[in-house]
């Protein structure tokens, strides 16, 4: 019968998880401190212990530590009642199999748990040892910025994801930061010291990406004067990210397929392929299965690319974060000014937490720029937010009224045009706010004959 250690100092909280884990079959003992648990490791032998953050003689961080150096395959599950993204991070590197937050839900809990002990059971079965290597450079406190649950959990990913070499799709809107994301798992994995490659699948044309991707022999088509390697080959050994992977076109897909499955890329106008080394993340904010169910995108790849999924949430989802993420940006924008940034009165945090964010974080930085940018005094006001292009708020007032619906595509033209007037016309600005490519804006602008003037 195997046997969890709890160490938790809240008396109550302890035997309610003795009672549960002892109900699923689990022999469990409970102690309430730090010296208590050492003498209970000296005297049996654990399967798996469960970990309090806070307790009266000590961190659960520093005793963390010690269980791992005593015995690193046994897993640790570590509990806390801070949102704290530092500590989150913190714990994953110093050795915990996984953290949960309090109030506990055993249902969580149990599920990390069985998690837990399988890992550790496969690794034993296997002769293999956990490998930690790649964590102990991990600090993403300085780049994620966020002390929401939502927040902690992408750190998470983050941080157990870099061990691994197998395909990742980051999925969330536009504007929540998935480059970053997909940055960060590369920055922390054991490719860190090889190329990092981005290609956004929805800059270029069909008839460009297929040698972007996969490069081009000399004579390959009209204007290959000299053979050119594609994108896999110049990430060999690194990651390659491809963004917005929902728009590739259905033919490039299959032989993207082809080179996820065969480790092979075959260059336009060449019959020789070439062996890659290549970690692939991808991204999107479309659903592709819903997608796949529309005959739009391949099943099959979608189960190559999605391996290990990421999902970031929208910024209206995390509006906690937005006083961390308000200031990280602000001082962000001052420094590239080469200004000192100024306070952020509590009028203007106020009115950036009533909004909704639909271009997320992206779309955050782009309005404390512009604030920044007009701000004449040390302090942010709200007059300051008065000249933001409008949210869509009040076009969805408009699709609730009893006298009129208007479509999907009515609410995207009026929104897309309120966005260009606001900008002036300027593409490059207005695709930042919309969060969507180029190409992507003229075909809108085509499709609903909008104003760029």
């Amino acid at each position: 019968m195997r046997k969890i250690l709890i160490i938790e100092d809240d008396v109550n909280l302890g035997q309610m998880l003795s009672l549960h884990f002892e109900e699923e079959g689990f022999r469990t003992q409970h102690v309430p401190s730090c010296e208590q648990a050492r003498d209970a490791i000296a005297h049996s032998f654990y399967d798996l212990i469960l970990l309090d953050q806070q307790l009266p003689d000590g961190n659960g961080i520093d005793l963390l530590s010690e269980l791992i150096e005593q015995n690193a395959e046994r897993p640790v599950i570590m509990m806390t009642g801070h949102h704290d993204l530092e500590l989150a991070i913190t714990a994953i590197k110093n050795g915990a199999a996984d953290f949960i937050h309090k109030p506990v839900k055993t249902i969580d809990l149990q599920t990390a748990v069985d998690k837990a002990l399988r890992t550790y059971e496969s690794n034993i079965a296997n002769g293999t040892e956990r490998t930690d290597d790649a964590l102990t450079k991990l600090n993403l406190s300085k780049d994620l910025v966020g002390k929401s649950s939502t927040m902690l959990a992408v750190s998470k990913e983050i941080a157990l994801s870099a061990q691994s070499s197998a395909s990742i799709l980051i999925t969330g809107e536009s504007g929540t930061g998935k480059e970053l994301i997909a940055k960060l798992i590369h920055q922390h994995s054991r490719r860190s010291d090889q190329p990092f490659i981005a290609i956004n699948c929805a800059a270029i044309v069909d008839t460009l990406l297929e040698s972007e991707l996969f490069g081009h022999e000399k004579g390959a088509f009209t204007g290959a004067t000299g053979r050119k390697p594609g994108k896999f080959e110049l990430a060999e050994n690194g990651t390659l990210f491809l963004d917005e992977i929902g728009e590739l076109a259905l033919p490039l897909q299959a032989k993207l397929l082809r080179t996820l499955q065969e480790q092979t890329v075959e260059p336009v106008g060449s019959t020789k392929s070439i062996n890659i080394n290549v970690r692939v993340i991808a991204a999107t904010n479309r659903d592709l299965y819903q997608m796949a169910r529309n005959n739009q995108f391949r099943e099959d790849l979608i189960y190559r690319l999605n391996v290990i999924n990421i999902q970031i949430p929208p910024l209206r989802k995390r509006k906690e974060d937005i006083p961390l993420l308000a200031q990280a940006l602000l001082e962000k924008s001052a420094n590239e000014l080469g200004k000192p940034a100024p306070q952020i009165s509590a009028e203007f945090m106020e009115q950036l937490q009533q909004q909704e964010w639909p271009g997320n974080v992206r779309e955050l930085g782009n309005t404390l720029m512009h604030a920044l940018l007009h701000c004449r005094s040390q302090t942010l006001t709200p007059d300051l937010l008065a000249t933001q292009a409008d949210m869509p708020d009040e076009l969805l007032a408009e699709a609730s009224s009893d006298q009129h619906f208007v479509t999907l595509d009515e609410l995207e033209a009026q929104h897309i045009q309120k966005v260009l007037t606001h900008t002036g016309g300027h593409k490059t600005n207005s695709c930042r706010i919309l969060g969507i490519s180029r190409p992507a804006l003229d075909r809108k602008i085509e499709k609903y004959s909008l104003s760029i003037t």
